[in-house]
């Protein structure tokens, strides 16, 4: 969750609000120089405002990406979350069309959530943009110490897992 700061989106980004240059038509420049955007912020056209992803959605959609369908309770579980939160963020999901519920493949009776293609692509377009304002933040580290950062990131999180009983990396298909 450290590294996710790089990119924390200002109130007005959360709530899905474009900046004032993008609010207004194209007119002559009569008044002050626009903002510079924020050096950490990613600018890239996959990256513009209406495409970011909130933290929470990011994390879901990545977790439905890399193990498939999982039901509400599943996914509590493994964010180890009430799962009223779980459903209130998987709601706005759904209303976005980046998720779909579908009765369970194997046959429960718990209906599941799958990503939508829709929702991959925004997923993607969020990563890419999640790692090339990581690669800003880090660009001026000399590659020894991004390195080492790895290492220990690594080691931190497998150690966090450990803790917990959880095996990580994780076999394919476990939660």
């Amino acid at each position: 969750m450290l590294v996710a700061r790089c990119s924390v989106l200002t109130p007005r980004e959360r709530k899905g609000q474009a900046t004032e240059a993008q609010d207004s038509p194209a007119q002559p420049n009569t008044g002050p120089a626009p903002k510079e955007p924020h050096p950490d912020r990613c600018t890239d056209e996959p990256c513009a405002v209406p495409t970011r992803l909130d933290r929470s959605g990011y994390l879901l959609l990545s977790r439905l990406d890399a193990e498939g369908a999982m039901s509400i309770g599943q996914l509590a579980d493994a964010f180890q979350l009430d799962v009223s939160t779980v459903n209130r963020q998987t709601g706005a999901l759904l209303r976005a069309g980046l998720v779909e519920r579908i009765p369970d493949p194997d046959g429960g009776l718990a209906r599941k959530l799958r990503i939508t293609p829709q929702g991959a692509d925004r997923m993607a377009a969020e990563r890419t943009c999640r790692q090339t304002d990581l690669s800003r933040l880090l660009e001026s580290w000399p590659s020894e110490e991004v390195a080492r950062l790895e290492d220990v990131l690594t080691r931190f999180n497998r150690e966090v897992e450990r803790q917990e009983g959880r095996v990580w990396p994780r076999e394919p298909g476990e939660a």
